[in-house]
């Protein structure tokens, strides 16, 4: 859902089905005989943002940014250490196993790595089939024709029911990841990093079959990735972090055309130029190395590799604010310094050829997929 269809919305679909309040997820660093704390590793740091149904939150940045670690604390596989996660009107950041189970159907995630996250001892059938007996949803017998009728619908046919992990290709392997965070018909999905282990023509199948699935079962993702290219396909928004920080909150296009935090623009110049005739223009580079998330800078955290600090970028911390009161639309940015200006790049992150459904460019039965 772009800022437009949000704009025009019904007051429903305006009230967003997920708001993250000031979001913190530290992990204690012990040392002694008696594992005495003596630090944090501050991988989320104060994140706030809302998503609204329908729509695609991109998250991006430098791997370390923080990224999944906000994904696994939003879907409670993590347990925050401050903040709040409001799930359709629910409070659910210090829900109990109890409170949680009930809405552990409408939150799901797909994982980065399609082999690791599947139990190699089950066979695809009974991997997808356990969500809905775990949860008591229907008979087993009901369990195995559903089974069937969510691996047609991404794009695998009956023969995979009988199959185990190992005996899939990477994309099949994610397809059969999907098909699990469909089984219980979610409302929001976490996809973090769903494409990266995957070769580039079924990466476009991957992202094709995403897009497909939203339309036809109205859901909701966040998108997590590194990769500009795919978050710039298939988000509406997009969240840029860096040491577990939100830098910038905009529209997709204002990001890929009118970056206003720094950090955006080098990570648009960090991106390899598809287009020949500017691959030699001029561009900048993010110098020094990402400090570490147990003693980050004060201040601003990305002063230290910033060429536009300043004396106020070392001392105060910037807070997300509008980057333009008379235009809402343009979104939220965390800096004191704001570019204000059209990108100097002429960018076109490659984008995979829509060949019509996700059905028309994956055989029917998978292979090569």
């Amino acid at each position: 859902m772009t800022a437009a269809k949000i704009e025009n919305a019904t007051a429903d679909d305006r009230r967003p089905l997920l708001e993250v309040v000031d979001l913190r997820l530290h992990y204690p660093i012990k040392r002694g005989v008696i594992s005495r704390t003596v630090g944090h590793v501050k991988a989320v740091d104060g994140v706030s943002f809302s998503v609204y149904p329908g729509e695609t939150l991109g998250i991006v940045g430098e791997s370390g940014c923080g990224k999944s670690s906000a994904g696994r604390s939003i879907i409670r596989l993590e347990t925050p250490t401050s903040g709040s996660v409001i799930f359709d009107g629910d409070d659910i950041s210090r829900a109990g196993e109890r409170s949680l189970r009930r809405v552990r159907s409408e939150l799901q995630m797909v994982f980065q790595d399609p082999y690791a996250s599947l139990n190699p001892q089950l066979r695809i059938g009974d991997l997808l089939a356990e969500p809905l007996i775990a949860h008591h949803k229907c008979s087993r017998a009901e369990a195995k024709q559903r089974v069937r009728e969510i691996l047609t619908t991404v794009g695998l046919n009956d023969q995979y029911v009988n199959r185990y992990p190992h005996e899939l290709s990477g994309g099949q392997r994610q397809r059969v990841g999907i098909a699990r965070a469909l089984m219980l018909e979610p409302k929001l999905i976490v996809c973090d990093e769903p494409v990266s282990a995957l070769d580039v023509s079924i990466q476009a199948q991957v992202l094709n079959l995403l897009k497909d699935l939203q339309e036809d079962f109205g859901l909701t993702y966040i998108f997590i990735s590194h990769g500009l290219g795919a978050i710039k396909y298939i988000s509406d928004r997009i969240a840029v972090m860096y040491l577990g920080k939100i830098m910038e909150l905009a529209p997709t296009t204002e990001i890929f055309n009118r970056p206003s935090h720094p950090y955006t623009e080098l990570l648009l110049d960090a991106y390899p130029e598809p287009n020949p005739r500017l691959r030699d223009r001029e561009r900048m580079v993010i110098e020094g190395d990402v400090p570490s998330p147990a003693d980050p800078p004060s201040g601003c955290v990305f002063h230290t590799r910033c060429p536009y600090a300043q004396e106020k970028c070392r001392i105060e911390v910037p807070q997300l604010e509008s980057i333009d009161a008379a235009d809402s639309g343009r979104g939220e940015v965390a800096c004191h310094f704001p570019l204000d200006k059209p990108s100097r790049r002429s960018f076109a992150a490659p984008e995979p050829v829509p060949a019509g459904r996700h059905s028309a460019s994956a055989t029917a039965s998978g292979e090569g997929a």
